[in-house]
C-alpha cells in the first residue's frame, strides 16, 4: 500500500494541514510506503521543517517538476497571472500517481487526474485546509472525492446539505494544525498595552475589503497610533501582480504597500512569511478585523473581540457563508472602525463571546486525542490497514477557550 500526501500550491500554507496526518501515520507503523511530494522548493522547505527527523526516515519526500519543454513553455507565458505550475505538473508526473494506492490533498485541483487524466483507480482524500464558511468549500466538486476528512459536525453537515456528499465518505477528525507546537511568540511590535489588531483581509475580490477600502483601514491606524496593527492578509494576496478567482469570475489588482504604511511605528505588514501560516499572529492578536478568511476560527481558538468589513453591501444576516460575522460587529467603511473596535471589546463577554464558542464547537471536534492521530486513523480504515492505536494528547501548546 503506498499512500501520497501531495503538496501544490505555490504557498505552504497547506502543509499543516495534511503533513501532520502523514507523521501520525508513518509513525503508527501500518506497514504503508508513505511518501510526501511537493512541487517547489519552498513546499519541501517547509515539510522539512515540520516533519524534522521522519522526513528521509519514515516519510519519504520527493520534489515533482515539470520534465516536458511544452509545458515549461506554458509555465513561462502563465506564471505571472494563473497558478500555471499547479495545474501543469498533473500531466507531467502521471507515472507518479498511478504507482500511488492513495492519494491525500488539501485542495480540489487534483480531481483532474480521475477526470481528465483517467485515474480512476487512484483514491483521493480531502483534508480540506480550514473550517471557514465560504460556499465554495461545499461546492460539488466535494462530492468526487473518495473520502472526505472533516474539522467538525458544520463541515459534515453542510458538505452532506449542499455538495451531497454521502454520510458515510466523511469522517469528522478535529484539526490537524492545532497539533502543531505553537511558535514562539513574535516580537513585531511592542507589547506597551495597546491593543494588537490583525487585519487579514482574504485574497477573493469579490469577498475581500482589501481592493475597495483596505488603503483607507491602513490610514486609519497609520492615524490611530493608540492601537498597534498586524497587517498579515491571506498569503495569496500579494503573490501575483493580479487576483483570479474562479469560484465567482474576478480579476484584480492588489497593488503595493505605500512608504507611509511601512515606516509606521504601530504597524508590522506580513504579506505572506511563514508566519503568516503558523498562527502566530492570530495567537498575538487582541482583536481581529477582517472579511471572509477561515483564519478567523483559528483566532477564535481563544475567544476574543472581532470586526468585520462588508463593504460589498452584502445581505449576510441569515446566510451560513458568513456565519463568522455574528462574533463581532460588521461595517461597510473604515470610517466606522473607532466605534466598531469600541463595540467589539465593551460587548465582547455579554454579547460575542457566547456566539464564539458556539461557532467554535460547532466547526471543531477536538478530543483528548490529537487531531493529526484521529485522521490517521480515517485514512488507515478507509486503506483497509491495521487500527492505528489511541494515543492521548500531550498538553496542548495552543488551548481552546483558553
Amino acid at each position: 500500500m503506498r499512500i501520497g500526501f501531495l503538496f501544490n500550491h505555490d504557498q505552504v500554507h497547506q502543509v499543516a494541514h495534511s503533513l501532520p496526518i502523514a507523521l501520525a501515520l508513518a509513525r503508527a507503523r501500518t506497514g504503508a510506503e508513505i511518501v510526501v511530494a511537493t512541487t517547489n522548493p519552498r513546499l519541501s522547505a517547509e515539510v522539512r521543517r515540520l516533519g524534522r527527523d521522519q522526513i528521509g526516515g519514515s516519510v519519504s519526500l520527493v520534489e515533482l517538476g515539470l520534465a516536458r519543454r511544452t509545458t515549461r513553455a506554458a509555465k513561462a507565458l502563465l506564471e505571472a497571472a494563473v497558478p500555471a505550475t499547479k495545474l501543469l505538473v498533473y500531466r507531467d508526473n502521471l507515472d507518479f500517481f498511478r504507482g500511488l494506492d492513495i492519494l491525500v490533498v488539501a485542495e480540489k485541483t487534483s480531481l483532474i487526474l480521475k477526470s481528465r487524466y483517467g485515474l480512476k483507480n487512484l483514491k483521493i482524500i480531502h483534508t480540506r485546509h480550514g473550517a471557514g464558511d465560504r460556499a465554495i468549500g461545499f461546492d460539488p466538486a466535494s462530492a468526487a472525492f473518495d473520502h472526505v476528512l472533516v474539522s467538525g459536525r458544520k463541515i459534515r453537515d453542510r458538505l452532506i446539505a449542499e455538495a451531497h456528499v454521502a454520510p458515510q465518505s466523511i469522517s469528522i477528525v478535529g484539526y490537524p494544525k492545532f497539533d502543531l507546537s505553537a511558535t514562539p511568540r513574535l516580537h513585531p511590535l511592542i507589547d506597551d498595552g495597546r491593543p494588537i489588531v490583525l487585519y487579514n483581509p482574504h485574497v477573493s475580490p469579490h469577498l475581500s475589503s482589501w481592493y475597495s477600502i483596505g488603503r483607507q483601514v491602513l490610514d486609519w491606524f497609520v492615524e490611530h497610533e493608540d492601537h498597534h496593527l498586524i497587517f498579515a492578509p491571506h498569503v495569496m494576496l500579494f503573490e501575483r501582480p493580479f487576483v483570479l478567482t474562479i469560484d465567482k469570475l474576478r480579476v484584480d489588482r492588489p497593488g503595493r504597500i505605500a512608504e507611509r504604511y511601512l515606516r509606521a511605528p504601530n504597524i508590522h505588514i506580513d504579506l505572506g512569511s511563514r508566519a503568516s501560516t503558523t498562527m502566530a499572529y492570530t495567537q498575538r492578536a487582541d482583536i481581529y478585523l477582517g472579511d471572509a478568511s477561515s483564519q478567523v476560527y483559528e483566532f477564535l481558538l481563544r475567544p476574543r473581540p472581532c470586526v468585520f468589513l462588508n463593504p460589498h453591501k452584502l445581505a449576510w444576516q441569515g446566510d451560513p457563508n458568513f456565519a463568522h460575522w455574528r462574533t463581532g460587529p460588521v461595517i461597510e467603511g473604515a470610517a466606522g472602525l473607532g466605534p466598531a473596535l469600541d463595540a467589539a471589546r465593551s460587548e465582547h463577554g455579554s454579547r460575542y463571546a457566547p456566539i464564539q464558542r458556539e461557532l467554535f464547537d460547532y466547526s471543531f471536534d477536538l478530543t483528548d486525542e490529537p487531531s493529526s492521530v484521529r485522521a490517521a486513523r480515517a485514512v488507515a480504515r478507509f486503506a483497509g490497514l491495521p487500527d492505528v492505536p489511541r494515543v492521548r494528547a500531550p498538553e496542548p501548546a495552543l488551548t481552546a477557550h483558553a
